[in-house]
């Protein structure tokens, strides 16, 4: 298989099911936003260390599924919706469980913090802020198309997540 295609040239691409849809439209850029919050993990992962590193690659695989979910258009047929990957329920949930943890070893915030301190802290929170930039682009595509309750709670918790780590791994916060 081949890497190109030529069938975006036209600014236009495929979704799952085939149908096709301007590169431009809220889907996609949805979608696009997910992928680059992955690759934000992606990065964060490299210089993590586990139990943080494992959650992130989690997180990864999560968001490879999510970016699934919003590259089928709510009209697929059936047979292309029963291809989509399982969305577990409870991934909100799990996160709220690790903020807490979490949240339990740190001192509480008593004013806002400069994104920064460590590498790895600086990383984390601009993953978080292109996890935020990725839920508003989500929450458009809402407007128009059906976004499962479950998803839209774990993306908003995922960026809490990422900050609650950020300060963890940053001990001047």
């Amino acid at each position: 298989m081949r890497i190109y295609t030529r069938g975006g040239d036209e600014g236009e691409t495929g979704l799952f099911g085939g149908s096709r849809i301007a590169k431009s439209d809220l889907r996609v850029q949805a979608y696009g936003e997910a992928d680059e919050l992955n690759a934000a993990l992606g990065w964060c992962g490299v210089i993590a260390e586990s139990p943080l590193k494992d959650c992130l690659k989690r997180e990864q695989q999560r968001l490879l599924s999510f970016g699934a979910w919003l590259a089928t258009p709510c009209d697929a047929s059936e047979e292309t919706r029963a291809k989509l990957p399982a969305w577990e329920d409870s991934a909100a949930t799990l996160l709220e469980g690790e903020i807490d943890e979490t949240e339990a070893q740190l001192e509480p915030l008593k004013a806002f913090i400069l994104p920064g301190g460590t590498e790895l802290s600086a990383r984390l929170h601009l993953a978080r802020a292109i996890c935020r930039r990725t839920e508003r682009a989500v929450c458009a595509l809402a407007t128009d198309s059906e976004i499962p309750a479950a998803q839209l709670a774990w993306l908003n918790r995922l960026s809490d997540w990422l900050f609650v780590q950020a300060r963890m791994v940053n001990p001047n916060d």
